[in-house]
């Protein structure tokens, strides 16, 4: 089972967490152009190794926060509230 560090309530299961998406990818301006809007809808990287991402604590604390999470083997390497920096994993 996936235990995801949640900043405010401390590791709970995945079960209590919704994925929320990429969190490397900023969101277009809204009067951006459709080239750039269609980028970001449906043009997205597949990274291997360590990737930060939204989820939401929905069945707990309701916060959102960024997890970075190793795609190739699922491990949670950290966490972090969403204006907070992400701390450095351990040795």
């Amino acid at each position: 089972m996936l235990l995801i560090p949640c900043p405010w309530c401390g590791a709970r299961s995945q079960i209590e967490f919704t994925y929320g998406g990429d969190a490397t990818v900023r969101r277009p301006a809204a009067d951006a152009p459709d080239a750039e809007w269609i980028r970001y809808v449906y043009l997205r990287d597949n990274p291997m190794g360590p990737h930060d991402e939204w989820w939401l604590h929905d069945s707990g604390c309701g916060q959102w926060l960024r997890v970075r999470r190793d795609t190739r083997t699922h491990e949670i390497l950290e966490s972090a509230g969403p204006g907070a920096p992400m701390p450095q994993a351990g040795p």
